[in-house]
């Protein structure tokens, strides 16, 4: 009976240990992911911020900078305005004869 004790004894001994090495391994495997997810992160941050710095270069080179656009809007826009006021100068006249020979009957 003692052998059978001993044999149980040394059976859970052993139950322990394989559970504190899978325990182990566990651990180790979260930390290595953790590490992985960690470096992940960080190079998508450099890649990130790579890109950026190109599509600023590639901006200020093809486009100038904010304020050129800015400014380049607005005279465009002016020069819009300009042209539709013209348009509406020109058309006045025709438009009010149209308007005194719809009026008069």
């Amino acid at each position: 009976m003692a052998s059978q004790t001993q044999g149980i004894q040394q059976l859970l001994a052993a139950e322990k240990r394989a559970a504190e090495k899978v325990s182990e391994a566990r651990k180790r495997k979260a930390r290595r992911l953790k590490q992985a997810k960690e470096e992940a992160q960080d190079e998508i941050e450099k890649y990130r911020k790579e890109r950026e710095r190109q599509f600023r270069e590639f901006e200020a080179k093809h486009m100038g900078s904010r304020e050129d656009v800015a400014s380049k809007i607005e005279v465009d826009t002016k020069r819009r305005i300009e042209e539709m006021s013209k348009a509406v100068q020109s058309q006045k006249e025709p438009v009010r004869i149209v308007n005194n020979y719809y009026y008069k009957f």
